[in-house]
């Protein structure tokens, strides 16, 4: 078949931009303003729809032609921007536009988006975040630029089907708000869209929340060890090493943006405090008391030696840490050896010895009781706070999945009323 010598395409083509100005915006009369549809899709395609009154024709003169794609470039375009842009989008670059007879352009582009969002994850891993993309004109007033919404704000709502749902993220809804904002410039017109998105939390809950409880469990566990003994010590420093990691470990999956501290990071953070406790008291405890044990057995020993040491003062060590000077045993020059009147001697001495001997016991006792209270005292507070704990994390998860319910009804009798 031979080709048409002007085809209807190339004649329409040509006659739209044969006197076409792009610098000009498109429209007949200046005091009209030109309005501009938005409509977005979350992890989809960003429409932008504009009406360029000089870019309309009549089908019937051009073979019926009622829409053509023309380059991006060569025309007219909105200057739309997204105000919360912190980097160069990263989307691919269109470079044709679709025009119909009535001069309504739609340019479809996709667009990735990094943007600032104000993270409140103290409800972290089950946390709802709430992000806004602004889109407004740069330099057209809102006498020369409007925006619009393409499709009603309820569609816009409650359409999830381009979301992906194997992500990180559930899309919750996208509500959208029209404003204008006043400047010394002028006043502009915006459209903001709030994403709603909630994390899905099973991944941190058997990888992050399960462990942490376990861990807790063998530190509560570590408090029925006997205080003195010092495989007690040896414990609750592996315990605290093993707190040590797991708390790097949580520290890379937390967001780095975070404006609050996430609650299981605050819990976390007392329970390796109380671990510090307990192990410092720990630590005091064998000093004060379990050393002196090791050497009081050899002092009962110390007193019957013979008659090598007799003659010299002989002092306690307990009765050095009490204060409590012992007497020295001493021999009267005028009792003869080995009367009766010799053996009263000894044996007052050998008594006095004891007595002093059981004030530094008492002293041991009481240290012994003091840190004895302090680890009971230690222990209900850290199964208080392991209770706490548990019951908080298990809130927050039934709070999560009831607004993933109240979203799921909205949803549904949204459906149901458009059908």
């Amino acid at each position: 078949m031979p080709h048409p010598r002007n085809p209807a395409l190339y004649r329409l083509t040509k006659q739209l931009l044969q006197k076409y100005h792009k610098a000009v915006r498109p429209v007949h009369d200046w005091t009209e303003a030109t309005t501009v549809y938005l409509d977005v899709f979350v992890h989809a395609i960003l429409d932008v729809v504009w009406v360029d009154e000089f870019l309309s024709w009549n089908p019937s003169m051009f073979d019926e032609i009622r829409e053509i794609s023309l380059p991006l470039s060569d025309i007219w375009a909105p200057d739309i921007i997204i105000n919360e842009f912190v980097e160069i989008e990263g989307s691919p670059d269109l470079p044709y536009v679709y025009v119909n007879s009535s001069g309504t352009i739609k340019n479809s582009k996709p667009i990735q988006v990094v943007s600032t969002c104000s993270l409140e994850t103290y409800a972290f891993p089950f946390d709802i975040q709430n992000c806004s993309l602004t889109f407004s004109s740069v330099l057209h007033t809102v006498q020369d630029v409007d925006l619009a919404f393409l499709r009603s704000r309820e569609d816009i709502k409650h359409d999830k089907k381009e979301f992906l749902n194997d992500s990180e993220w559930e899309l919750l809804s996208v509500s959208s708000t029209y404003s204008i904002l006043q400047s010394g410039a002028g006043d502009f017109a915006q459209i903001q869209f709030n994403v709603v998105i909630r994390r899905r939390p099973l991944v941190y809950v058997v990888n992050l929340l399960i462990p942490s409880i376990f861990l807790m469990l063998v530190d509560l566990g570590s408090f029925y060890l006997p205080p003195t003994c010092r495989a007690r010590i040896v414990f609750k420093t592996s315990v605290l090493v093993g707190y040590t990691v797991f708390r790097v470990n949580m520290s890379d999956e937390m967001p780095r943006s975070a404006l609050s501290t996430p609650l299981i990071g605050v819990f976390f953070t007392v329970c390796m405090a109380f671990l510090v406790i307990s192990l410092f008291k720990s630590i005091l405890l064998v000093r004060f008391l379990h050393d002196e044990w090791s050497h009081g057995q050899e002092w009962p020993l110390l007193c019957l030696r013979g008659d090598a040491d007799a003659d010299g003062p002989r002092m306690d060590p307990r009765a050095q840490l009490a204060g409590v000077p012992e007497p020295p045993i001493r021999r009267d020059p005028q009792v003869q050896p080995g009367s009766l009147k010799e053996v009263w001697f000894q044996l007052k001495s050998i008594s006095t010895y004891f007595q002093t001997w059981e004030q530094a016991d008492r002293k041991g006792v009481k240290w012994l009781a003091l840190l004895e209270r302090l680890d009971r005292l230690l222990f209900q507070a850290y199964a208080i706070l392991l209770g706490l704990y548990t019951v908080t994390l298990c809130s927050l998860w039934a709070l999560w999945g009831s607004s993933s319910t109240l979203y799921r009804a909205e949803c549904k009798s949204h459906t149901s009323s458009v059908s």
